[in-house]
């Protein structure tokens, strides 16, 4: 938001601040203030100038001579401009002038002939050529036939001023306007704000014989009013409007939309002018659009509209894009002699989603998207209707025809004084409170130590109690809150165990030589289920940013595969990466998606490199399964955690686990699918995925001391024959539910197939220890417990080697 101080002098006396010291105030107040802008910048030497004679250069076709008169003399000045001519009042650069970027005027000559100075366009005096009308855009400015020459011209054309620069958060919407930006400053300073006097006569004609008003789609628009405007002269703008405009980065057009443009920046309030005439019926309509139908809007661009967008319509076409552009069709122009003036109340959320279906954001869809004041809409028209007939002579028509089905209720805050000052750990006296919140022109009383307060309806972001707390602090002043220590009970903050647990597993991922990668949660619907746990339904994006970007995952494996090939490709011998993140399942019963935690790793290439020792290791599968005990064991849920073969599109058939939890999947760990690792351009690669969800919310066991045992361990070792079906942890099961309370620890040493073994058979060799720890144990003891287990796996089919 550009505030000209100029024009906020009218509404709020800020005599006796610089502009720096004001910028300083607000800013503390909390609207921060971004910059502060001298529209002069240094200028000088700039004056008045009536061209009395114009002249063909001799020696140049673009150029002419001019004699002008600057007050104190006439000087011949040399001008390439195409539209200097004789008569005109213009903007002169005496030499010696300074003008924006460091340009110095001084005495020349051009193709022969001297110039005493500079005739000076908008530009050149450091005017954004997108904000200078239209009509002087490629030429000179001409000032009033009123102008007398030699006086100074910046202060004519509005440059003796300077501009704040609000850098605005989403929820001050009120300050997107000139009045709210002197409610504001007018409560920082204590001072009163000038509101502007609207009078006007109106004609003995009413305006409901030539308009009629119906709104079909009240949820959108629940208020609309209109105006009638007869005998309008359009025109250009005064002087001094269209420098209000331009200081606020608004184009100058004519004297009708620049009334509007005005308005919409003094009040926060959107207009519309219509040409009655180009209407075509006495009728206006405010409906949904037709799927497909179409308007070419100001900017002479057509546009194809939803069925979900508001449009206004003269009963048969639309005329305007309800709260975005009018339309082409009934544009104001300079044959227009009556105006249709619309005030009206559109709903944020619609025209927000209008703005951007059709790619166009205007200073009116803005300020209805951050919300506007309902109590200020028909006043705003007031005012445009008032300044109409000053400005363009109109006459307004008795009336407004008006539909108005708008709740105007302020809203109402209850909050106790104590209560203020125990978040705020100040100590505020009630009258201070008081005082700040009249300042700010809320109706506040207090009534049995409590202050009830109606906000003013400007105010939309004031919903709740926390909003006055802020409100009250923000003018006492930030700086005035006391550093002291906490008062009453505090709670010494820590983690969830929950989050306990998420710790312990990163730390442990990162000590077993992982390095942490973070991934989007969007990827093409393409690898959205692929590697996934659970597959369920997937949540697409509506407007997604690209097509790899269009579903959210459902694993985390795609893209650590993706970094690892990414990686691998830039010379990286290996790649050893993790990732802990949520995936996305179905939906819940608000109809959002399911996010389960995840915690994934992806290993390639060495595992040990020890240059030293000369020890070099590649990943292989023991690998991935050991670091996936190794968290498991840290967790706790050893004894509750069984891996069985597995099978997953993608992974490897012989190399492929699945990880349960009493039972039910929680993981995946596997090697990577050669076809899969060509796709990838990988070299041997083995990924784990766990379900962190379930592994973090089972109850896990606690840690038990053991004393150093007293007495000696005893081992045995066996080896069986079986189907190479048969897994090792098949027969580690069967060895442990045999063993008595003697057998500690079951452990595999050997795995053999070959020479010696039937075809379609394998030998697998355990290391089983036994131990008491209350006394030595015997041999027969021993023998005893491990006939028990030779017993057991003969039963299950095994042959004893």
């Amino acid at each position: 938001m550009l505030v000209s101080l100029k024009w906020l002098q009218e509404y709020v006396d800020i005599q006796g601040l610089t502009p720096e010291e004001l910028a300083e105030k607000i800013t503390r107040a909390g609207i921060e203030v971004d910059s502060v802008i001298d529209r002069s910048q240094g200028m000088t030497n700039i004056v008045v100038g009536h061209v009395l004679s114009k002249e063909k250069h001799p020696d140049a076709d673009k150029l002419s001579v001019c004699q002008v008169d600057v007050g104190t003399d006439v000087r011949q000045i040399i001008c390439g401009a195409p539209n200097v001519a004789a008569g005109q009042k213009v903007i002169v650069a005496l030499p010696g002038a300074k003008l924006p970027g460091g340009i110095k005027i001084k005495k020349a000559k051009m193709r022969g002939q001297e110039s005493n100075g500079m005739i000076c366009s908008l530009q050149e005096l450091g005017v954004e050529g997108r904000v200078v009308p239209k009509a002087y855009a490629d030429g000179i400015y001409v000032l009033p036939e009123d102008a007398v020459p030699g006086t100074d011209a910046l202060e004519i054309i509005g440059l003796r001023d300077t501009v704040l620069e609000l850098d605005l958060t989403p929820n001050r919407s009120d300050a997107l306007s000139m009045l709210g930006v002197a409610y504001e400053v007018g409560a920082i300073l204590s001072q009163d704000v000038k509101l502007p006097e609207i009078q006007y006569a109106t004609a003995k004609e009413k305006a409901e014989d030539y308009i009629k008003v119906r709104v079909d789609a009240t949820k959108e628009n629940p208020l609309y009013a209109a105006k009638v405007i007869k005998n309008v002269k359009v025109a250009e703008s005064p002087l001094w409007l269209q420098h209000y405009l331009m200081a606020a980065g608004v184009r100058p057009h004519n004297n009708v939309v620049d009334i509007t443009n005005y308005v919409l920046l003094e009040y926060g309030q959107p207009l519309h002018a219509f040409d009655y005439d180009s209407l075509g019926t006495g009728e206006i309509v405010v409906r949904l659009a037709n799927e497909g139908e179409k308007i070419v809007t100001l900017d002479d661009q057509e546009r194809t509209l939803q069925s979900h967008h508001l449009v206004i319509t003269n009963g048969k076409e639309p005329v305007a894009v309800a709260g975005v552009m009018g339309g082409a069709n009934s544009e104001v122009t300079e044959s227009t002699t009556t105006v249709v003036l619309e005030a009206a109340y559109f709903d944020g959320l619609s025209v927000r989603r209008t703005s951007k279906d059709l790619g166009l954001r205007s200073d009116s869809s803005v300020r209805f998207e951050k919300g506007v004041d309902p109590n200020r809409v028909l006043e705003a028209q007031e005012r445009a209707a008032q300044l109409i007939c000053a400005l363009a002579g109109g006459e307004v028509l008795e009336g407004t025809v008006l539909v108005d089905e708008l709740d105007k209720t302020p809203a109402r805050i209850v909050i106790s004084p104590d209560d203020i000052n125990t978040k705020l750990g100040m100590k505020i006296s009630l009258e201070d409170m008081i005082s700040i919140l009249e300042r700010l022109k809320f109706d506040v009383e207090a009534k049995r130590g409590l202050l009830v307060i109606d906000v003013p309806t400007r105010r939309q972001d004031i919903k709740i109690e926390e909003d006055i707390i802020e409100e009250i602090a923000r003018l006492y002043g930030y700086d005035e809150i006391p550093m002291t220590l906490p008062e009453g009970k505090t709670q010494v903050g820590g983690l969830t165990p929950y989050q306990e647990k998420r710790r312990i597993v990163r730390n442990f991922l990162e000590g077993a030589g992982l390095y942490q990668a973070v991934t989007y949660s969007l990827t093409s619907e393409e690898w959205s289920q692929k590697f996934a746990l659970k597959k369920e339904e997937t949540t697409k994006l509506l407007m997604p940013m690209s097509e790899d970007r269009t579903t959210l995952r459902q694993s985390l494996i795609p893209h650590l595969l993706q970094a690892a090939s990414y990686n691998m490709a830039r010379q990286a011998d290996s790649a050893c990466l993790y990732e802990i993140g949520s995936v996305f399942l179905g939906k819940t019963e608000e109809g959002l998606p399911f996010e389960e935690e995840h915690a994934a790793f992806v290993i390639t290439g060495k595992w040990v490199d020890d240059a030293w020792l000369g020890d070099k290791r590649n990943v292989d599968f023991f690998v991935a399964k050991g670091i996936v005990e190794g968290l498991i064991e840290k967790l706790g849920l050893t004894e509750r955690i069984t891996y069985e073969k597995g099978t997953m599109e993608g992974l490897h058939p012989g190399q492929t686990a699945n990880i349960l939890l009493d039972g039910e999947r929680v993981g995946i760990i596997g090697g990577l699918h050669p076809a899969e690792r060509k796709a990838w351009d990988l070299k041997e690669t083995y990924v784990a995925e766990l379900n962190l969800h379930a592994l973090l919310r089972a109850e896990a066991k606690g840690v038990e001391y053991e004393p150093v045992p007293r007495f000696p361990m005893v081992t045995r070792d066996i080896a069986v024959e079986v189907d190479r079906a048969v897994s090792a942890g098949e027969l580690e099961s069967i060895i442990r539910k045999a063993g008595t309370k003697l057998l500690k620890a079951v452990k595999v040493f050997d795995v053999y197939e070959g020479e010696n073994i039937e075809a379609g058979k394998k030998s697998v060799a355990f290391t089983l220890t036994y131990f008491n720890p209350e006394r030595t144990l015997t041999d027969e003891e021993v023998a005893n417990a491990h006939e028990k287990v030779w017993k057991a796996l003969e039963e299950a089919g095994a042959t004893i080697r």
